[in-house]
Parts: structure tokens; C-alpha cells; sequence
């Protein structure tokens, strides 16, 4: 999406009467019409504020449904997120870009400039929604898509929020795609994840799980660190074709050496083994440990390094800083964002080198 020469202007007009009622109620997900013109063409949608915590912030982050035409760039609805807490507002797309290196599905994204109703509401980051469209736009197979929406998305029995037997094996899960077919297959499956002995776990856990690919997700929440990244914040997608789930990282604004609030999180906070109780089932086979150990490394020398990820991280910075500088919400921090991509890569070299020194307690 992002053709790293241009940042493409959102003029987004909702009349006003509808932006009282959306600014109302900032908890409510019911949208409002509105129009979105972009590269002078036209689009009637409906809009909504989107997230969780994100929503009290003085700069918005949107839902955007297409209602006509019904897509845009071959999708139905896109997110366009403030990054308010980043001060780099560029970690949630150096991660999805790094993703996508690493060889695990992620997200679509670019920068975009807001208006609304004629005023400049800054730089965001329009990502792509993960849905039938990104499956279609990827050429895979259509199969069910559920977000993992809170702590308990945790592969566990046991409830991650209030540490108690789970109602129900649904909750932590939000259903994007499918039947309650599918619903019912992975409540099957996440008590397997949990029952199965420990002597048939490495034959039976690929009947459920793709291993390498979920391997690759495991190694690159571990390498921008997103701490949770393991219980929610990201969506699974069940291969039809396959019958294999797969994990599609959602929300990574809070790494790359910072927390959720935007401040320091030092290199060696999360462990490389993570966390939940898939990965550790998982990390507990010999043959997904030593092969999990060996793309730690192979990452390491070709994707995670300072070499490899400065030049992006610079070309980002330099794309978005005139727009920082307009940014009525971000212009007075131009110098920390001046700052970021030095701390960015600090944190980088910082990281590879408490993982290479924790890569033994793998064998």
C-alpha cells in the first residue's frame, strides 16, 4: 500500500448534526454516514471511532465501512488509526512490514493525512481489515476469522483476566467469519490444546495448528516485543484447504522498545519463550523448540539487525516528518519524534543481543 514516495490526503466530510452524534458517545460502535474523498473520487461510508483505551485520547482513531461503491482497493472497510501514544507513529508498520519479511500474513498499511470537515487532523496509518477481502486480495483459501479481542484469547481453560475456569471456550474470541460450526471447532480445539497427553501432542497439534507458520508469529511477537501480543491482538484464520489455523498479528504500536502508554520498555521484559498456553505446549516438543531456535537465528541475521531494518525505519521517518510538523496533535513533539529512530535502533541491537544470548536455553 505504502509506495514510500507519496502520503495520500483523506478528506473526510460528516455533516454536522452526525458528528455530534459520534462525538456523543465516544463508546458506542453504531457508525454515522459520512463522505471520504480520496485522489478526488468519492465514497459514501459509514464511520465509527474504533479500539478500546485508544478512544479517550484527544486524537481519534476510525472504523470505516465502504457503503458506495461498496469497496475501495478491493476491501470493505479499512482502520485508520492515530498512533497517539507512539511517538515515532511508525512502529505499528515497521512490525506488519516485518512480518510480512519474516513470512507470516499481516495486515496491508500506509500513511494517510486526515481532514475532517476541512481541517487537518494529521498523519494516521490506514490498515487494511482482516477479513474475507484479505484472504481473496491474498489468494487464500476463504475459511473462518476470529479476533482475539481481550486476555482471554489465551489457548487456556483458565481465564486470563480473572484467573477462573472460562465460562465458555468463546470468550476472549470474537467471530469475523464463519458459522458456529466453526465456533464449535475451536472450542474443540483449544480443549485439545489443553487435554492432549504430553507423549501425543507433537503428532496430534498439527492436525490443528499450522506449526511453522505459527513458529514464525511466535518469533516475531518476541522480536518487536509486543507484550500482548501472546493473549490478544491478533485474528486466527482457519485455512479451509488445510484445516490449519493460523495467527495474523493485529495492534503493534506498543513495541519496538515502548509500552502501550508510550514509554520505555527495556530489551529484556519479555522473555523468548513468551507466553500462553499454546506456545508453551508447543515450545515443550524438542523438534518445535530446536526449529523455533534455528529461525531465531536465521531472523536474526537477515531480518532483525540494525543493517537490515535502519534504512526502513529512517526512509519512514523522513516520508512522515513533513506531515508530523502540520500535525496539530503531534507538532510540538517534533523533537522526540526527531529522536526515535536512533532510540528504534538502540532498541534493536539491545534486543538481538539478550536474544542470541537466551537462544541455548532452547536446546
Amino acid at each position: 500500500m505504502d509506495n514510500g514516495i507519496i502520503v495520500p490526503e483523506y478528506q473526510l466530510f460528516i455533516q454536522p448534526l452526525e458528528l455530534i452524534e459520534l462525538r456523543k458517545d465516544i463508546w458506542c460502535d453504531d457508525p454515522v454516514p459520512a463522505k471520504l474523498t480520496i485522489n478526488k473520487r468519492k465514497y459514501i461510508i459509514d464511520i465509527a471511532y474504533r479500539g478500546s483505551h485508544i478512544r479517550g485520547f484527544r486524537k481519534k482513531s476510525y472504523h470505516i465501512l465502504f457503503t458506495k461503491p461498496h469497496t475501495y482497493r478491493n476491501t470493505k472497510e479499512i482502520h485508520i488509526n492515530a498512533e497517539y501514544k507512539d511517538p515515532s507513529l511508525l512502529r505499528n508498520k515497521l512490525s506488519f512490514d516485518f512480518f510480512n519479511e519474516i513470512g507470516c500474513l499481516a495486515p496491508k498499511s500506509q500513511f494517510i493525512n486526515l481532514k475532517l470537515n476541512g481541517k487537518n487532523e494529521g498523519l494516521y496509518l490506514e490498515l487494511e481489515s482482516v477479513d474475507e477481502y484479505f484472504l481473496k486480495n491474498r489468494q487464500l483459501p476463504q475459511g473462518p476469522i476470529f479476533y482475539g479481542v481481550d486476555g482471554d484469547a489465551n489457548f487456556s481453560l483458565m481465564s486470563d483476566i480473572d484467573q477462573d475456569v472460562k465460562k465458555s471456550l468463546m470468550i476472549g474470541y470474537e467471530l469475523k467469519l464463519g458459522t458456529e460450526q466453526d465456533e464449535l471447532h475451536l472450542q474443540k480445539m483449544i480443549m485439545d490444546i489443553n487435554t492432549i497427553p504430553k507423549a501425543e501432542f507433537e503428532n496430534e497439534i498439527v492436525k490443528y495448528i499450522n506449526v511453522t507458520q505459527y513458529l514464525k508469529w511466535l518469533a516475531g511477537v518476541v522480536f518487536t516485543q509486543n507484550f500482548d501480543g501472546f493473549v490478544h491482538n491478533y485474528a486466527l484464520y482457519q485455512n479451509s484447504e488445510t484445516k490449519l489455523f493460523e495467527v495474523i498479528p493485529w495492534d503493534y504500536d506498543a513495541t519496538w522498545g515502548r509500552d502501550v502508554n508510550g514509554r520505555v520498555m527495556e530489551e529484556d521484559y519479555l522473555r523468548i519463550e513468551g507466553f500462553n498456553t499454546l506456545t508453551a505446549r508447543i515450545l515443550d516438543v524438542k523438534t518445535f523448540r530446536h526449529q523455533y531456535k534455528n529461525l531465531l537465528e536465521v531472523i536474526l541475521n537477515n531480518q532483525f539487525n540494525v543493517d537490515h531494518l535502519k534504512p526502513k525505519i529512517q526512509a519512514m521517518h523522513d516520508l512522515i516528518r513533513p506531515y508530523i510538523q502540520k500535525d496539530p496533535y503531534k507538532k510540538d513533539d517534533i523533537h522526540i519524534f526527531d529522536q526515535e529512530p536512533e532510540y528504534i535502533c538502540e532498541f534493536i541491537e539491545a534486543r538481538a543481543k539478550y536474544i542470541r544470548e537466551k537462544l541455548d536455553s532452547l536446546d
